[in-house]
C-alpha cells in the first residue's frame, strides 16, 4: 500500500480535527483505506466475512477514538495499527472459542484457504497462502505487509512497535520457511 503523502495527511487530520468538515473527511478516510486495510485484515483471517466485519469494526473504532488521534503519527499508521490489533483479537478469540492451540489454528487456516471456493487465485496462490497461514503470527504479518503491501520497514515498525532490525529478520525468517514449504511440497 502506498501510504498517504505528508501534505495529503496534513489536510485529511485537518479536516478530522474540523467539527464541521469530520464527518465527510471520514468518508474519505474510508474510501481511501477501505480496499488495503481490507486485504491486510483478510491475510491474516483468511475469510471474507470475517475480513469484513473487522474492517467495520476498526472503522468504528477509528471514529470513536478520532478526539484522541493527534496525528503524531501517519493516519495510515494509525488505521493499520487498529486494523491488526482488531485482527489479532478476533483470532485470539476464535482460537480460544474452538479451543485451539496456536498450531492447530494455524492447520485450520491452511485448511480453510484450501477449502475456500471464493478464494479467486491460481494453484500456485493458494499453495503460497497455505504457507503464510504456517507462519508464526508475527512473521505472517511482517511477511504481509512486505510483500503484498511493499511497505517500507520504518512505516511496519510504527505500526508493529518493533525495530526495523527485527522486523528485517523477521521477513527473512519468513521467505525462507515459505521458500521450504514450497521445497517440501513440490
Amino acid at each position: 500500500m502506498a501510504l498517504n503523502k505528508p501534505k495529503e495527511d496534513e489536510q485529511l487530520n485537518a479536516r478530522l480535527r474540523e467539527g464541521s468538515t469530520a464527518r465527510a473527511a471520514f468518508g474519505d478516510v474510508i474510501k481511501l483505506y477501505s480496499e488495503p486495510l481490507y486485504w491486510q485484515i483478510r491475510r491474516m483471517v483468511q475469510n471474507h466475512d470475517d475480513a469484513n466485519d473487522i474492517l467495520q469494526n476498526t472503522f468504528m473504532k477509528a471514529w470513536m477514538n478520532l478526539e484522541n488521534f493527534r496525528g503524531d503519527a501517519k493516519l495510515s499508521t494509525w488505521l493499520y495499527k487498529i486494523a491488526i490489533n482488531e485482527s489479532l483479537s478476533f483470532l485470539e478469540k476464535e482460537r480460544l472459542r474452538n479451543h485451539l492451540s496456536l498450531d492447530d489454528q494455524e492447520a485450520a487456516m491452511t485448511r480453510q484457504i484450501m477449502a475456500d471456493e471464493n478464494f479467486n487465485g491460481d494453484e500456485l496462490a493458494r499453495q503460497l497462502q497455505a504457507a503464510i497461514a504456517q507462519l508464526p503470527e508475527k512473521q505472517r504479518i511482517v511477511f504481509n505487509m512486505k510483500y503484498f503491501d511493499d511497505m517500507r520497514y520504518e512505516d511496519m515498525s510504527e505500526i508493529l512497535g518493533t525495530s526495523v532490525g527485527a522486523l528485517k529478520a523477521s521477513y527473512h525468517l519468513a521467505v525462507k520457511k515459505i521458500e521450504k514449504y514450497f521445497k517440501d511440497n513440490n
